[in-house]
């Protein structure tokens, strides 16, 4: 395949406000699109050289549902600023890109609709990690969602809502990657096993995410970071997901600037979140910074905001 025509695709990263592995153990989780996206652009010319790596596993699964489609990828740019590795679901924002990208490029208008890509996203990656499917659903439908977590299949969308615009997220990149490992195993083995540990996480973890949920809709601020800090609590003390280095950063956050944050992700590492509002985010984040000093130079604070979902888009010449 080789082609003059050029597809684009920009996807949102997301933030987990409160529900961690509820999409897949059952329970509510709520979900924010942060604009901290991922962008895919095919290269005009020939097919890319051999390399391995998403772009190949994707096109090799596209392969299999779309008849036709030529043996190799095209080649593509990919830019992408979320941190990698940090809970915030920058690799489904990555296969997300990708499978909009390819299927841009080679299928007719009307295209692909979002709920195949969210459906072929999932079964994409529950091949091989064994997990849920918020992350597909979060950075596809953009915004905040309350869902309601099945053990197969994609979660299901109960609400929407928009994220009020004068509230910003500040992400804290620790800097260290989230060291996952056997997490999505072991949890299930608690799961089969009726571990009394996670029967309590999850009703926690699932009455957080209704706290969180009701906050966003009432515009109650401090109702949500107070849900938020309830979410991590939940996580670190029943799951062990958090780590000494991430509990010293929320200490940091808290102590210079009153700003609550919650891990995002499965944890061991990654990001940690807060939401502030706008007017107030500068300051925050300044004073956030100057608590990290010397002892956690690498790490850094993101301001940023909620993102809708990406407006259709076609190949151009």
């Amino acid at each position: 395949m080789s082609t003059e025509r050029v597809a684009r695709a920009e996807v949102p990263c997301r933030a987990c406000l409160a529900g961690e592995d509820l999409d897949w153990l059952g329970g509510r989780s709520v979900s924010l699109a942060l604009e901290l996206t991922t962008v895919v652009e095919t290269v005009p010319g020939p097919p890319a050289p051999p390399a391995g790596g998403w772009p190949e596993e994707v096109w090799a699964y596209l392969r299999e549902r779309l008849p036709g489609l030529a043996p190799r990828p095209p080649a593509v740019r990919v830019h992408s600023a979320a941190p990698s590795a940090s809970g915030l679901s920058s690799s489904t924002a990555l296969i997300v890109a990708l499978l909009r990208a390819y299927t841009r490029l080679c299928v007719p208008a009307p295209g692909v609709p979002d709920a195949t890509l969210a459906q072929w996203a999932y079964a994409f990656e529950f091949a091989r990690f064994n997990g849920g499917g918020m992350d597909h659903l979060a950075v596809i439908e953009g915004g905040a969602l309350l869902l309601e977590g099945r053990t197969t299949g994609l979660p299901v969308i109960r609400d929407r809502a928009v994220f009020p615009e004068d509230w910003t997220v500040l992400v804290l990149d620790s800097a260290t990657r989230k060291d996952t490992g056997d997490h999505i195993r072991v949890v299930r083995e608690q799961l089969a096993t009726g571990d009394p540990a996670l029967a309590l996480y999850r009703k926690e973890a699932d009455e957080a995410a209704a706290q969180a949920w009701s906050a966003i809709g009432a515009r109650d601020l401090d109702g949500l970071a107070g849900a938020m800090d309830r979410a991590h609590l939940t996580m670190r003390d029943h799951q062990r997901m958090s780590t000494p280095v991430l509990e010293e950063l929320r200490e940091l956050a808290l102590g210079s600037a009153g700003l609550r944050l919650k891990l995002s992700g499965a944890g061991g590492g990654g990001s940690l979140v807060g939401v502030c509002r706008t007017a107030d985010a500068d300051g925050i984040a300044s004073a956030v910074r100057g608590a990290l000093g010397k002892r956690y130079p690498a790490a850094r604070v993101i301001p940023t905001r909620a993102a809708g979902p990406e407006p259709a888009a076609s190949p151009v010449p």
